[in-house]
């Protein structure tokens, strides 16, 4: 976990503060895919939760892009997250970016 960057934010299940972490893989992965920090944090916050393999979560949020990427226009922006949980840290360890 060693040059993760730490993000603070209200925790899902507890109420409390819950850290986000971000191992340097998915931050590689959100740089080149176009998604900042700040929404990855906003869709583990307040994405859709759902189960994917190998006991990890996933979270995923949808919101109004209406802008160019790689030079096409638009409208909405898919940030998807895939973390695990351990002890009160959700470690996101990749991001995919769809654009619609």
């Amino acid at each position: 976990m060693g040059e993760s960057e730490a993000l603070d934010g209200e925790g899902r299940s507890s109420g409390g503060i819950m850290k986000i972490q971000l191992h340097p893989h998915a931050i590689e992965r959100a740089n080149e895919r176009g998604a900042t920090k700040d929404e990855v944090e906003d869709t583990v916050l307040h994405g859709e939760e759902f189960p994917v393999k190998h006991s990890r979560t996933g979270f995923r949020k949808t919101t109004i892009f209406n802008d160019t990427w790689q030079g096409e226009k638009f409208y909405a922006k898919q940030i998807e997250c895939y973390a695990v949980k351990e002890n009160d840290i959700w470690l996101v360890i990749s991001v995919i970016v769809r654009y619609f």
